[in-house]
């Protein structure tokens, strides 16, 4: 059924449950058939509001930081896969804590941390914590480089010349994320390389996580080869293998609802402002950088349809996104919906200019709709002093 936007306030995330389900259930299949272990990755899908629903799928989840371990911990009510470049003396104890498995990104920080390691181990028996080591493939078909991991210089991951021929002591797990929503096909490959470059060490892991960008719920994913790859590679290393996608869970289950506050000529282009900012609340769409869709509307200027330029709210030159072509001309209070605004989206806004964060709601699987939260002063505030 449709959404009543009248209930909705402007702007606002609207997450719709029955599209959330509906990916969760083809990615529990996919965790069913291959034997592996798929978890949520808090950096593309931290709404936390939705977290009962992604525990009656998924067993896990991973985090990159304090915060979204305690996230994790508090909503979830799991321990958590702990992944950061580097982690800090002030907070390593009670990662150790809230963890249930830690990867190092580089031998470095294992060294630096391995006895601190050994000593919570040995002070907690009956606490299971597994360390890995993030590796470097030095393959990755990302094509943009701020999201490849695998540009010279990265320092992300190791490679396979800076690793001896046994793993370090203490340490279970392999872990590579070069993926950024791509396809089975992209994962054979990569696993080919991390194959030529590591597979002498994976015979030693008790686990691999193959990270994240892993997108099985986009329309024509090949989810068969996908099982296949996996089943694979647990059986020829006899080990387990772990999953985490982003984008993946939240791919495609909501909307940005936004409203048209001003149109005007400027220069003989047409240009609406809208009542949300793509610099602030959508900022991956000028870092990645990509287009995105608006129900309703023309992707690219179509002639002889009115055709807009949409610009966001705060006073940033650049805040505004390409030309849109409609069907009917654009008017104030006019609705815009943009599409797929969930995923790495609501992670990455910011209260720049002081513009307030939109709201965030649920619309749930009985078409009733659930405002979770709005913000206001108090929210922008708070994260200045």
């Amino acid at each position: 059924m449709a959404i009543d936007f009248k209930e909705i306030p402007s702007p606002c995330f609207v997450l719709e449950e029955e599209l959330l389900r509906k990916n969760l259930e083809l990615i529990d299949s996919v965790q069913k058939a291959a034997g592996c272990q798929i978890i949520l990755a808090l950096k593309g899908f931290s709404m936390y509001s939705a977290f009962p629903i992604v525990k009656e799928y998924l067993s896990g989840a991973t985090a990159s930081s304090l915060n979204e371990v305690k996230l994790i911990n508090d909503f979830m009510g799991y321990q958590s896969h702990t992944y950061m470049p580097a982690y800090l003396d002030s907070e390593f104890e009670e990662i150790m804590q809230r963890s249930s498995h830690i990867t190092f990104n580089s031998l470095s920080q294992w060294e630096r941390f391995q006895g601190r390691v050994e000593a919570y181990k040995a002070a907690n028996p009956g606490k299971t914590l597994s360390c890995g080591i993030r590796v470097n493939p030095q393959y990755s078909e990302v094509a943009t480089d701020m999201y490849n991991p695998c540009v010279p210089g990265s320092r992300l991951g190791v490679t396979r010349d800076k690793l001896p021929d046994e793993l370090p002591v203490g340490i279970d797990g392999i872990h590579f994320h070069t993926l950024c929503e791509n396809g089975s096909d992209t994962l054979e490959r990569t696993l080919a390389a991390l194959e030529e470059r590591f597979g002498d060490l994976l015979h030693q892991a008790k686990w691999l996580n193959m990270g994240g960008g892993h997108l099985m719920t986009r329309e024509g994913y090949d989810i068969s080869k996908l099982i296949k790859l996996v089943s694979t590679i647990e059986e020829k290393y006899n080990l387990e293998v772990i999953l985490e996608p982003g984008s993946a869970i939240a791919w495609r289950t909501g909307i940005l609802y936004t409203t048209v506050l001003d149109v005007l000529d400027s220069q003989g282009i047409d240009v609406a402002i809208l009542d949300t900012s793509f610099a602030a609340h959508m900022p991956d769409t000028l870092e990645m950088p990509y287009k995105p869709a608006i129900r309703g509307a023309y992707q690219e200027p179509v002639e002889g349809k009115p055709t807009y330029r949409l610009g966001g709210m705060t006073c940033l030159a650049g805040d505004y996104m390409g030309d849109y072509s409609f069907d009917k001309s654009l008017e104030i209070g006019d609705r815009i919906i943009f599409e797929d605004m969930i995923h790495y989206t609501m992670v990455k806004t910011t209260t720049f200019n002081g513009v307030n964060l939109p709201s965030i709601g649920i619309w749930k699987a009985d078409q009733k709709f659930q405002l979770v939260r709005s913000y206001g002063y108090e929210s922008f505030k708070d994260r200045l002093s």
